[in-house]
């Protein structure tokens, strides 16, 4: 085997590995005698049958093997010899191959840089600190009972408004005709929510039990159903009560409906969770200050692959989340390989190259620093991740032991922390007190700035050209009934 090195730019490396005509084919009889001992042919005792009838018959189909087998030999020996750390697989082609003829191929690999980390120490910080009063914590009451509000039936003159709800029958038909999914009894419909189609709940506003109405809606043009998408509708409702909130009170009743034994341990529960969530936020804007401030001080040559990986990987975020907003269908997404903007091409690419560089630089630190992630920590998380979807933990729990890059989107947020602890420890870190409301202020300062889907999601926000607008997505209904109601509105890309 002969190696010649056709290229070195950057971190890009070109080789051209060349195998004579006689390694290929003693590779070729090596494997055709492996054969022949193992297949029983007419007239011929176990492993006597002639070499060139082996090849007549199996010829083909061994050079293929052997074709395969000398390019991972060569591509491995390539690595070897010339110790790379290959950032991705490396790219082959072969050059030149044929029965009797030596076979050539070329290697394509980029490699991982020499990553200098800078001086930790250097590094200044300060660590938002607050300590949660009892006005916040009668705030965080007031929302817990919000949340718990239930409903009462209204007068019977009582004519609905927004944020009350309509217990109605519905039948949906479109020219006339019902269709599925377009009818339902006794269903409870919060006005103002939000759930059904744009200009359904609004036809509903001032109604009173007993009234009967006719509501004429359109289903929007990107509907999952193509039988409906575009198509005007009307339903026959009839409300049948009107109920109101009534928010629950901060009293015994709340806590025990919350497993609790009275109104004092439910505030000191409400007082732990507001300090926790506190801490959490404040972690959050120290981290990502930390990682503001290596971005800031490391500069490395960086693998193109690895980044394109990670533009493609945001923008098909960014499509998803299009889609899933109903502001644009599949269809009208499915080419769009980029965004058509230049600027957010730009724009996206410096996330990824950001995303990039600072991921290999914490991946050099806690590799150097013999940074490791136990199993009960994957467990841990692994737990918290399934108990997001009550009912379906073991589904959850069977999804990530059965998927190798699911698994490892658990361990990498894991690694990260502990590495960026790591580097806390190190840098001067100072802290500093402050009101809730400035905590709150801070993270949202950083929810705003561009450089947060660098960390988080990727691009909540990007113009849209050239893609049609709607606001309608179905989703399924909480009715006694048995279909669905007519749609739900998409949430706007970025709420939680």
């Amino acid at each position: 085997m002969q190696i010649d090195q056709l290229k070195e730019d950057g971190l890009k490396r070109e080789f051209k590995v060349i195998y004579a005509a006689e390694e290929v084919e003693a590779k070729v009889n090596e494997r055709l005698s492996e054969v022949g001992r193992k297949i029983r042919m007419p007239g011929f005792r176990p492993g006597k049958a002639p070499l060139g009838l082996l090849k007549k018959l199996h010829g083909k189909a061994i050079l293929g093997e052997v074709l395969d087998q000398l390019v991972q030999e060569g591509s491995d020996a390539v690595i070897s010899e010339k110790d790379l750390r290959p950032a991705l697989r490396p790219n082959v082609e072969i050059l030149s191959f044929d029965d009797g003829a030596p076979l050539e191929f070329r290697l394509d690999v980029e490699i991982l840089p020499e990553v200098q980390a800078p001086d930790f120490t250097k590094i200044k910080l300060e660590r938002l600190v607050v300590m949660p009063d009892d006005d916040e914590v009668e705030k965080a009451l007031e929302r817990l009972a919000a949340q718990h509000k239930h409903f009462e039936d209204a007068p019977a003159d009582h004519q609905a408004v927004n944020g009350q709800v309509v217990v109605i029958d519905f039948q949906g038909k479109i020219d006339n005709e019902t269709f599925e999914g377009g009818s339902s009894e006794d269903h409870q419909l919060e006005l103002g929510s939000g759930a059904f189609l744009p200009g359904f709940e609004e036809q509903l506003l001032g109604l009173k039990a007993g009234d009967q109405t006719v509501v004429r809606v359109e289903f929007p043009s990107n509907y999952h159903s193509a039988d409906l998408a575009g198509k005007a509708a009307q339903f026959d409702v009839t409300v049948k009560t009107v109920k109101i909130p009534v928010k629950a009170g901060i009293d015994d009743a709340l806590a025990q409906e919350l497993g609790l034994a009275d109104l004092n341990a439910l505030k000191e529960t409400v007082q732990k969770q507001v300090s926790q969530d506190s801490q959490s936020m404040s972690r959050a804007i120290l981290k990502r200050r930390l990682l503001d401030a290596l971005a800031e001080n490391v500069d490395f040559a960086i693998p193109q692959g690895m980044v394109e990986i990670e533009y493609k990987q945001i923008w098909q975020q960014i499509k998803l989340d299009i889609i899933n907003s109903g502001e644009a269908d599949a269809e009208a997404m499915k080419d769009l390989e980029e965004p058509e903007d230049q600027k957010e091409r730009a724009e996206f690419r410096s996330i990824a190259e950001r995303r990039v560089r600072l991921g290999l630089l914490l991946s050099e630190v806690g590799t150097q620093n013999d940074v490791k992630v136990t199993s009960e920590e994957v467990s841990r998380r692994l737990v918290a991740e399934a108990q997001r979807f009550p009912g379906e933990e073991k589904k959850v729990f069977d999804y990530y032991k059965s998927d190798e890059n699911a698994m490892a989107s658990i361990r990498a947020p894991i690694f990260e922390d502990k590495v960026c602890d790591l580097i806390l420890d190190a840098a001067t870190v100072t802290e500093k007190s402050v009101s809730w409301a400035e905590l709150e202020a801070a993270v949202q300062a950083l929810e705003e700035m561009d450089a947060t889907v660098a960390e988080e999601k990727p691009a909540q926000k990007t113009k849209r050209a050239k893609t049609s607008k709607s606001g309608a997505v179905t989703s399924k209904s909480k009715s006694k009934g048995r279909t669905k109601a007519p749609a739900k509105k998409a949430r706007k890309r970025g709420s939680k």
